[in-house]
């Protein structure tokens, strides 16, 4: 009877060891927006950040905010959010988002699409430089439970490889068939290599049948408001 409860000890110690980490709780914000093509509006957007950045800072649950803008396209800007939770996201200060969407009414050329996600899998992050890629993908396919798995198997795929900086997707809180994808590579040439890896392969092969519209991956610089 001993050995068969260190037995039964030790399967259940192995179980506990190779479980994935907990999910974060942690509400995420993921915001679309377009300015006018002149240096004018690129300066007021890059202001307007800034004053949200800062404002945010002061409030409860606020964890960081990162800005991205889109590369080739001047102007097409991104700005992920991160929150304790979606009753900190919600409490925060009215007044601070009504000035940062004023601030962009005359300058800009598309409204401010926002979206909430979670978590679905991240990894500690790699240090990033002036030569950083990053990749944001929206991923909109029909509902199946292989979708996940099989954005899993790319993410812990992908964060092996070398020039690989972060690996991160979030899911809609709404919409469980709809992703965030945040990648953020060496360089380039890392960029590259990945497209061309065998997992990144497969992995869109067995997307397309799934796909509920056209590939959604663009790439960015990230801006420092």
């Amino acid at each position: 009877m001993p050995q068969l409860m260190l037995l039964l000890t030790t399967l259940a110690l192995a179980t506990g060891a190779a479980q994935a980490p907990p999910v974060p709780s942690t509400f995420h914000s993921v915001s679309y927006f377009e300015v006018l093509p002149s240096s004018a509006a690129h300066s007021a957007a890059l202001g307007a950040l800034k004053a949200y950045t800062t404002a945010a800072r002061t409030q409860d649950g606020f964890g960081s905010i990162e800005s991205f803008e889109q590369m080739g396209r001047p102007g097409h800007f991104l700005v992920f959010e991160t929150w304790r939770d979606a009753a900190a996201f919600d409490k925060r200060d009215a007044a601070m988002q009504k000035q940062f969407v004023d601030s962009l009414q005359p300058v800009r050329a598309s409204d401010v699409d926002r979206r909430p996600y979670k978590v679905m899998t991240i990894a500690a992050h790699g240090q990033t430089n002036n030569q950083t890629v990053y990749v944001i993908t929206h991923v909109d396919a029909s509902p199946s439970p292989q979708l996940p798995m099989m954005l899993q198997r790319l993410a812990e795929n992908s964060r092996k490889e070398a020039g690989n900086l972060r690996f991160d997707i979030y899911q809609h809180t709404m919409r469980a068939n709809h992703f965030t994808v945040i990648e953020a590579w060496r360089n380039r040439q890392a960029l590259d290599a990945h497209a061309g890896a065998p997992h990144t392969k497969q992995y869109r092969e067995e997307f397309g049948p799934l796909a509920g519209s056209p590939l959604d991956e663009r790439l960015f610089e990230a801006v420092n408001p």
